[in-house]
């Protein structure tokens, strides 16, 4: 039955994919860019800038979504917006939690490829925005393997997205948060069915990332 066109499957399913996309494209637009500058830059306070992000790749899920729930909840200051429980607030929340994973990694990619193309860049002329984007081009397989790994992180979250999404069916219940369910009701099975369809779900987007990184190189 967990395989068969049950709708609530396929809801759960269309949703946990929604919202992993947009939480690592969002992550991704914010933190690349920001550990490439990191990674190429020198400025003061660089040193603590990257102690804070590499601090946050360590931030408990629970506490991402706790501060979150408080920031949209209908009296919190972005309360008028009126999006709690809801696919937006996930993907905010998810945020949260993956931009500082994908910025301190990308920063330490960053900075090990300034360490080879710096000379040549300097050499050619080429500084600022332009050396950066040399930057991102060069290191554009170590980056996919780094949005990668946000995606996983994503796909693979229930605290946060348990706490402010609500679990609700057919509206913010996602893999992670159907197999709390189902382990909490004692239907086993049907919680186990969910994960070895989640593992599946990240197998082919490994899969097809790897081939797109193979390309790349």
């Amino acid at each position: 039955m967990i395989f068969s066109a049950d709708p609530e499957l396929l809801k759960i399913i269309a949703t946990t994919m929604l919202m992993s996309f947009f939480s690592t494209l969002f992550s991704s637009l914010l933190g690349l860019p920001l550990g490439v500058f990191l990674g190429s830059a020198e400025f003061k306070g660089k040193s603590a800038v990257i102690k804070i992000l590499n601090t946050l790749m360590s931030l408990p899920p629970v506490l991402a979504g706790l501060i979150v729930f408080m920031l949209f909840r209908s009296v919190g200051p972005f309360g008028s917006l009126h999006i709690m429980f809801s696919v937006p607030v996930m993907v905010i929340a998810q945020v949260v939690l993956i931009t500082p994973v994908i910025a301190s990694l990308s920063a330490s990619a960053s900075g090990e490829k300034l360490s080879s193309l710096g000379e040549t860049a300097s050499g050619l002329g080429i500084s600022g925005g332009k050396r950066n984007a040399l930057i991102m081009v060069e290191c554009a397989p170590q980056f996919l393997s780094i949005v990668l790994m946000g995606f996983g992180r994503s796909i693979a979250e229930v605290g946060a997205v348990s706490l402010v999404g609500g679990n609700i069916q057919f509206k913010t219940r996602v893999m992670t948060t159907a197999i709390l369910l189902e382990a909490n009701k004692g239907n086993f099975e049907k919680a186990l069915a969910l994960g070895i369809i989640l593992l599946i779900i990240s197998l082919l987007v490994n899969i097809a990332a790897h081939t797109l990184q193979e390309k790349i190189r």
